[in-house]
């Protein structure tokens, strides 16, 4: 591994909930617990605007795919987008019962995706003026943890222990049991596995198309919290936070540690890192940690 941590960036916004780069990976949000989204220039540690509007905390954040408009989520229980150049709410989006813990954009930004503690998935038209879904999932049995829109798929993760598969043009599900509640997803570049975290400490790499489980990745300490992990780099590496403040990384194919990262924030490591964003075309990635996120390239 040849990742260092370049710089470190303190936010001024309570502890870190998400770290997002946006869709060319120039800048980056930044989701915290005092209710504001923040727009970086991570590579000159620049804060370049502030978006308050949610009535608690922001729990996440994403870039359309022109960078114009972003869509956010919160414990207040709505989805807010948001006009990027003069920080306006464009619209804000109410159908969820609880807070709403994951958002996400479609590849032409046409529909907006949300998950939430209230065991739905809602589909949002961001060009109508109707403020209703123009579908909701109800099929998880508990929290939706996180959603992924890959192509014409929709993936969600749930603390019910499955990984749901829906394919929106096709009118399919399909439901994988994992075992244990799942805490994150995640995709590989060529989207034919997915990475799942579940809460007892393990990272499964899963076939999208079988079911099956292809690799198991083990040592670090995920708890009761939503640990982030990612594919790196050319699907050669796999890389999650934990609650000791080290970033892990396994080789993909013979799931042996590589390294433990710690970064050089001046915070305690008994902090946990929580969420990670990968750069979309460089090796480089962001980490939150508490109050910081940390920038790491080669």
């Amino acid at each position: 591994m040849d990742l260092k941590c370049v710089s470190n960036i303190k936010c001024d916004q309570g502890a870190i909930r998400s770290v997002r780069f946006n869709v060319d990976g120039e800048y980056c949000l930044t989701c915290g617990s005092d209710k504001k989204i923040k727009l970086w220039n991570p590579f000159k540690e620049l804060c370049l605007k502030t978006y308050a509007g949610h009535g608690d905390c922001v729990m996440d954040a994403c870039g359309s795919c022109d960078s114009s408009e972003l869509a956010s989520c919160g414990a207040d229980k709505s989805v807010v987008l948001w006009d990027v150049s003069d920080g306006r709410v464009k619209r804000r989006l109410r159908q969820h019962a609880a807070t709403v813990n994951c958002v996400e954009y479609n590849e032409d930004s046409s529909v907006v995706v949300s998950g939430s503690n209230d065991n739905t998935v809602c589909c949002w038209d961001t060009r109508s003026r109707n403020n209703s879904p123009i579908q909701v999932l109800k099929e998880a049995k508990d929290s939706i943890t996180k959603v992924l829109v890959i192509g014409h798929q929709i993936l969600t993760g749930s603390l019910d222990c499955f990984l749901r598969t829906y394919d929106i043009r096709m009118g399919n599900l399909d439901a994988d049991f994992i075992g244990k509640p799942i805490s994150c997803i995640s995709s590989t570049q060529d989207n034919m596995c997915t990475l799942v975290s579940c809460t007892d400490s393990t990272l499964k790499l899963m076939d999208k198309q079988k079911g099956e489980l292809l690799n198991e990745y083990t040592g670090h300490t995920v708890g009761d919290y939503f640990i982030e992990n990612c594919v790196f780099h050319n699907d050669s590496i796999i890389i999650s936070g934990s609650t000791c403040g080290h970033l892990w990384c396994w080789d993909f194919v013979s799931a042996k540690v590589i390294e433990k990262l710690k970064p050089n924030n001046n915070v305690s490591y008994t902090q946990s890192i929580n969420s990670i964003s990968t750069h979309p075309s460089k090796k480089v990635l962001l980490a939150s940690c508490g109050p910081c996120i940390s920038l790491w390239s080669e």
